[in-house]
């Protein structure tokens, strides 16, 4: 049996938080199985199925979040499961908005939620976070991570959430990086975001790394070919010289 436990706030003021991306997640993959119908049993809303042939249990706990360990706990003690039986989600400060990493144990990192799982259920679970960015500030966390999604986010967030949904086999199937891969891909292929961009060429460098056949900067193609017609001025002294006045003489006399 797998437990997916989403973390958030109950309540309909908070639905909307960054805070609650976890029972977002749990929402999405309710809507998109045939999971029972909510109901209430270890402090959480609870819903069951199963998928590729193995018992998932969906729970939001209704504790709080401070306190989600204490229904995720009850549960697991009830079916006498592992830590390795529960897969955690929650939102990640330090994560870039649609950015999903996941990892079996680690630091609760700050976060409330995830520091009550592991008083109550031990610490080698699996962690799904989801980014949700950071303000810049840490006197800002607290009204940020309690403050709605903007509307630009739900270009990242549904699409998110629909590939996770769509791809639970493979989070059960503990397929994890694949699963990557495919929320990945979800929202644009965003994990070429965290590599370093390359530092923009200058001076004799940006020349020599210009494509080839690429025209100089601020040159029209009329202003090159009336460069290329100009004619070269021809030597006045030296052997060079010496000949040219023997093939064409001297046009001064």
């Amino acid at each position: 049996m797998l437990v997916i436990a989403g973390l958030g706030n109950p309540g309909r003021q908070y639905a909307g938080n960054r805070h609650n991306i976890g029972f977002m997640a749990v929402d999405a993959i309710h809507r998109r199985h045939s999971f029972s119908p909510w109901s209430k049993k270890f402090k959480a809303e609870i819903s069951e199925g199963e998928i590729a042939g193995e018992k998932v249990l969906l729970i939001k706990p209704q504790t709080y979040m401070n306190l989600s360990g204490e229904s995720v706990g009850e549960a697991m003690r009830f079916y006498k499961l592992q830590p390795s039986d529960i897969v955690a989600i929650y939102d990640e400060l330090d994560l870039a908005p649609a950015k999903a990493r996941i990892k079996v144990g680690g630091g609760h990192g700050g976060h409330n939620g995830v520091k009550s799982l592991d008083a109550h259920c031990g610490r080698d679970y699996r962690r799904l976070r989801l980014g949700i960015g950071h303000p810049g500030n840490k006197d800002l966390v607290h009204n940020y991570v309690l403050g709605d999604f903007a509307k630009v986010d739900q270009q990242w967030l549904e699409p998110m959430l629909d590939a996770l949904a769509d791809n639970l086999e493979m989070l059960v199937k503990r397929e994890d990086s694949q699963l990557m891969n495919k929320l990945a891909l979800a929202v644009g292929g965003k994990e070429d975001e965290d590599k370093p961009k390359p530092a923009k060429p200058s001076g004799a460098n940006a020349a020599a790394q210009k494509p080839a056949g690429q025209k100089p900067a601020g040159k029209s193609h009329i202003h090159q070919a009336r460069n290329n017609a100009q004619p070269k001025k021809l030597p006045t002294t030296g052997p060079m010289a010496e000949m040219l006045k023997k093939m064409f003489g001297n046009k001064e006399d």
